[in-house]
């Protein structure tokens, strides 16, 4: 009776707590920011149901049988969620101290592949894991030394890539994806309090399509490892960013289809694997290894906010960094086979095979000052940052040859063909201005005043205006930029190729307007680029004898980029639209027109299984495509081909059950509609349909 009596207590406190608290207005989302699609500065999950749900009424009996149930299996316990789990970059530290949530919703989940990003698509020689190259234009804003070579960048893991972690519980998170052979693992936790440290290790295994049978040269094999941490001082003063990684990416070298299966689409091929290629064992292997360390240490008053308890953000008045960085970069070109499709064009060295190489070390100083300055209401904020930063390069480039030794005979040894070294200073220098987050104002200058880069450099400008969420924000960009010719257009040697040239620098002079209105999921951005004295590589008709040139008159062009999504009910339709318009198509080969489009039906199922199933369209205009150089890994013009251009479409099921994120995907669904295939570069094909599969697994243990 007296365990009864204790139930029937515990039930009256539970309805009169109940209706205590159902006076209460309905509040906010914890740390919501008032976007649509946020919370926590996190995307919500466009999965939930927030559709009203009947409970059903349990009677007297039922609720004393369930509060027993409770009672009498009470005991102390913690469901872990991602908001144990606190993150942030390198780039979200450069001001002040800022994490964020974990996102782990499937927002753009089965867009795993870097080669088609809905807003920056890439043309390859077929598939992950090979050579690629942007589709649309794209500049590259930096300055001093470059190799020049970055087809396969793609898959190199760097120290800005990483995140940061600040957790209560152990995180682990897996992932794999089916026929690309992609497999990744995240783990990190808390060795103390203020000392996080973990791992990334990234595999990626795709197989080549033709001539595979038993060759397994034209599998990819890419391995990128990552050892990080992240210590904070009790005092939040002194941060420490550290990180080791190891890069190893080995990517077939075919040198396209036979000549004899000019138009793959149009002939009757049974088995594709089959098909010859001109070199079946030829790769080339990029390694690129370092260390990385960035400390700093605020200096006078520190402020600390927090937005809703989830994002924190210490902020000082005064900041010293230093940042250590010394990498080891080597590129290898490794020909195994006989040259009979004369693919490269000539022969240096070797004549029945190569092997080129590139060592870069490289050794980074850093050093930056910060003051910032703001009123007591924070309303004027304005913000000085500069810095020094030294670069210290050596680079040998070697290449095979064959010798008569002391004995008569033939041997092949490496031989150096040219080393060199040299450093650089770089003065860097940022201002900003702020006023209640309506209006700011930044401009960034980064000068190259000693060294071989003398006189390189990138001034860049910015205005922010903003009105409330409704409104949106405008931002006006633009930027000068003067760069020194990169190592393989001026001085290369190997094999099969050796360039000496004198070159120009490279000048580009930039303005943009960009409108962002996250209440009408509305991205607007116009660009417009002036080119002077632009370099690519380029080879004579009828020839494949790729070389580096300069134009001598100025390019134009104009991109204009449109992202709006919308919802209807449990509806998704986001769009990406790119316009962009050049006088000089022949030299800079990239399409009109691009479109991406994404419609997807959202259900919550059972109460726990968020389910997308949707279609993904990608279409561009024609364009003159890209040839490839085997052995100098470059894209070139080369011939005047053109190749027909139709929508791509996807289809894919996604879904997340607990920590476990999944999807099903058919790629290229509509093959054999339109047409039976594609090529985006000269002589190399496309991926056939294929399905797909992938899964996310996430651990807090």
């Amino acid at each position: 009776m007296p365990h009864k009596l204790k139930y029937l207590l515990i039930l009256l406190i539970a309805l009169i707590a109940q209706g205590a608290f159902a006076q209460l207005p309905g509040q906010p989302g914890y740390g919501q920011t008032g976007q649509p699609g946020f919370n926590n500065g996190q995307q919500l999950s466009p999965f939930a149901d927030t559709a009203h749900r009947q409970v059903k009424q349990l009677t007297a009996d039922q609720e004393i049988d369930t509060i027993r149930k409770q009672e009498e299996a009470k005991r102390d316990s913690v469901i872990f969620t991602n908001k144990f789990i606190k993150v942030t970059t390198e780039r979200l530290l450069r001001d002040s101290t800022q994490v964020f949530p974990l996102d782990t919703t499937i927002n753009n989940f089965e867009n795993y592949s870097p080669l088609y990003q809905p807003g920056d698509p890439k043309i390859s020689l077929g598939h992950l894991g090979l050579d690629a190259r942007d589709l649309l234009y794209e500049p590259s804003k930096t300055i001093g030394f470059d190799v020049g070579l970055h087809t396969l960048d793609l898959y190199v893991l760097h120290p800005e890539d990483l995140n940061y972690y600040n957790t209560r519980v152990p995180y682990t998170s897996l992932s794999y994806v089916s026929k690309d052979q992609i497999f990744k693992v995240i783990h990190t936790q808390n060795i103390k309090p203020n000392w996080n440290m973990g791992f990334n290790l990234n595999f990626l295994g795709s197989q080549g399509v033709y001539s595979t049978n038993g060759v397994l040269g034209q599998n990819v094999s890419n391995i990128n490892a990552a050892l990080f941490s992240w210590y904070q001082s009790k005092s939040r003063r002194y941060n420490m960013l550290a990180n080791i990684m190891l890069n190893n990416v080995k990517a077939p070298e075919t040198g396209g289809l036979s000549k004899s299966y000019n138009n793959l689409f149009t002939e009757s091929v049974l088995d594709k694997t089959t098909v010859p290629v001109n070199l079946p064992n030829t790769y080339e292997n990029w390694r690129d290894n370092g260390l990385y360390v960035k400390q700093f240490y605020y200096i006078g008053h520190v402020d600390t906010a927090a937005k809703g308890g989830d994002t924190a953000k210490v902020i000082p008045t005064q900041r010293i960094a230093y940042t250590f960085h010394y990498s080891v970069q080597t590129y290898e070109f490794l020909q195994n086979d006989q040259d009979t499709a004369h693919v490269f064009p000539d022969y240096y060295y070797s004549s029945n095979r190569s092997r080129d190489s590139l060592s870069v070390h490289h050794l980074q100083n850093d050093f930056s000052y910060s003051f910032l300055l703001r009123s007591k209401a924070a309303k004027n904020v304005i913000k000085l940052d500069v810095g020094l930063t030294q670069d210290y390069y050596q680079y040998t480039q070697s290449v095979s040859d064959s010798i008569v030794n002391q004995y008569g005979l033939q041997v092949v040894h490496s031989d150096h063909v040219q080393t060199n070294s040299f450093e650089d200073l770089t003065l860097k220098g940022r201002l900003g201005y702020s006023f209640s987050n309506r209006a700011a104002f930044e401009a960034n200058v980064n000068q190259i005043v000693q060294g071989r880069d003398f006189g390189n450099f990138l001034y860049d400008f910015k205005l922010m205006l903003a009105g409330n969420n409704k409104t949106g924000k405008i931002i006006l960009d633009a930027y000068t930029q003067n760069s020194a010719p990169p190592l393989v257009y001026t001085d290369w040697v190997s094999n099969h190729y050796i360039f000496h040239n004198s070159f120009a620098n490279q000048k580009t002079n930039s303005a943009s307007f960009n409108y962002i209105n996250n209440a009408l999921q509305l991205d607007l951005k116009a660009e417009y680029f002036l080119l002077s004295d632009y370099l690519y590589f380029t080879a004579d008709a009828n020839s494949n004898d790729a070389h580096p040139a300069q134009l001598t008159i100025p390019i134009n062009l104009l991109k204009i980029t449109l992202t709006k999504n919308m919802e209807w009910r449990r509806w998704h339709f986001n769009n990406t639209i790119v316009y962009q318009k050049t006088d000089n198509q022949s030299t800079l080969r990239t399409p009109d027109l691009y479109t991406y489009t994404s419609l997807y039906y959202s259900k919550l199922f059972f109460n726990v299984l968020n389910t997308s199933v949707g279609i993904d369209v990608r279409y561009n205009t024609t364009y003159l495509a890209p040839s490839y150089a085997v052995g100098l890994g470059e894209f070139y013009n080369g011939p005047d081909v053109t190749f027909s251009s139709y929508p791509k479409a996807t289809v894919f099921i996604k879904a997340t059950i607990m920590r476990t994120n999944l999807f099903v995907m058919y790629d290229y669904a509509n093959q054999g509609l339109f047409s039976n295939g594609s090529y985006s570069v000269n002589r190399y094909p496309n991926e056939d349909a294929q399905l797909k599969f992938g899964v996310s697994w996430t651990f807090f243990n």
